[in-house]
């Protein structure tokens, strides 16, 4: 099939293309819509990631503002510049004991610490072996890095494997998370290790739904699997979920530390995590420490949500940490469903196609460590009530 001829045209018309594709989405029920968060609402909150509860917490808000006067509002550059402060240096050293890596390093967000991950311990000669549910970030490390790819079935130790066996270059990589964001269930870390190790590759984990929440006194689900400390194991996090902060950090061997701070172009050629942002995740973290009891907390409300929605018919799944999710019968009902638990003051999360990977659409629940047991049955009463057709099995 050959490619349309190119068109020469006028300048009010380059993006009329877009137009199509909107139609297109429209069409499908994926227009995503930007809703703007009020500094205090009414509802429940159940779509958020701050799964203790410490975003606005006095000691992690506090320490945000006193860095942004002392260091001021940004980093002022890259990490390798102007970017690192001491509370960039202490941060990392903290996450790095608490977790118990050799070493940690802090990137602006999530997302770039996965992109400097993958692309920075992967490559031309590497084949990289992924659960065919890991996340974007790490989807588009794999993307970039250059290296062979092979997503394989979800949670199947025994597909890495054979995809690792019959690899055609000489390094290798495993890319998993470890609690998959959509569904909330934990990935076989121990089994991946086994499998990493018969076969000479590395495994990275992104335990960004894992850590502060997983683990002892929540430190992580790489942690609780044995896997803290492993030379041949190197971990992501991110700072915006459980720390209630901003920014994202890898940990491991020192190493792969260094490594990453000589070629992961998210971390060289980023701005660097302001001060204030890093400063909260540090106070977060000194918070979980003084309360190590908020991770079970969490998981504890997460599991009494779940239980009783099911109990109410629904087709939910049942959590390894604290995300939910409940099945929905079209993309179009999803969008109904979570305006109208809005409307009815609980606020829950929708994840349609190309978000999902499987291709059902969902709500998706977030438990939190302050949740009460009043706001579980007010949650699962508004939800029961704004269910559409179908949504019950």
């Amino acid at each position: 099939m050959t490619s349309p001829a190119p068109q020469n045209l006028p300048p009010e018309q380059v993006f009329d293309w877009l137009d199509v594709e909107a139609e297109k989405r429209a069409e499908a029920g994926l227009v995503r819509k930007l809703r703007i968060r009020l500094a205090q609402e009414p509802e429940l909150d159940l779509a958020g990631n701050d799964y203790l509860g410490l975003a606005r917490d006095k000691r992690v808000a506090g320490a945000a503002a006193a860095a942004a006067l002392r260091w001021g509002a940004g980093s002022t550059g890259s990490r390798l510049v102007t970017g690192t402060t001491e509370i960039h240096a202490e941060l990392e050293q903290e996450l790095a004991r608490f977790c118990g890596a050799q070493a940690a390093l802090v990137f602006s967000s999530g997302f770039t610490a996965n992109l400097g991950a993958v692309t920075a311990l992967s490559g031309a000669d590497s084949a990289i072996v992924t659960d065919k549910y890991i996340h974007a970030s790490l989807i588009e490390g794999c993307r970039l890095s250059r290296s062979d790819i092979a997503a394989v079935a979800h949670k199947a130790p025994s597909a890495i494997k054979h995809a690792l066996a019959t690899r055609r270059k000489p390094r290798a990589l495993v890319v998993t998370d470890s609690v998959f964001s959509v569904d909330g269930d934990i990935a076989p870390l121990e089994e991946l290790a086994g499998v990493c190790r018969e076969h000479g590759a590395s495994l990275l984990v992104d335990d960004a739904h894992g850590f502060g929440v997983l683990g002892e006194g929540g430190r992580g689900a790489v942690h609780a699997a044995g896997l803290a400390g492993a030379p041949d194991v190197v971990t992501t996090i991110t700072l915006s979920k459980s720390l209630g902060a901003q920014g994202g950090a890898v940990l491991g061997p020192r190493r792969v530390i260094k490594h990453l701070v000589d070629t992961a172009r998210s971390f060289i050629f980023d701005t660097a995590l302001a001060p204030s942002s890093a400063a909260a995740a540090l106070a977060a973290l000194s918070a979980l420490k003084a309360e190590p009891e908020l991770a079970t907390k969490a998981t504890e409300a997460a599991g009494n949500l779940a239980m009783q929605l099911k109990a109410a018919g629904f087709r939910v799944s049942l959590p390894d940490a604290a995300v939910i999710s409940i099945q929905a019968p079209s993309p179009e009902s999803a969008v109904a469903w979570a305006a109208e638990c809005a409307d009815q003051g609980v606020r829950v999360g929708c994840f349609r196609p190309p978000s999902v990977p499987d291709g059902i659409s969902r709500l998706r629940l977030t438990a939190r460590a302050d949740l009460t047991e009043a706001d579980v049955d007010r949650a699962v009463g508004v939800i029961t009530a704004a269910a559409p057709p179908g949504a019950t099995s």
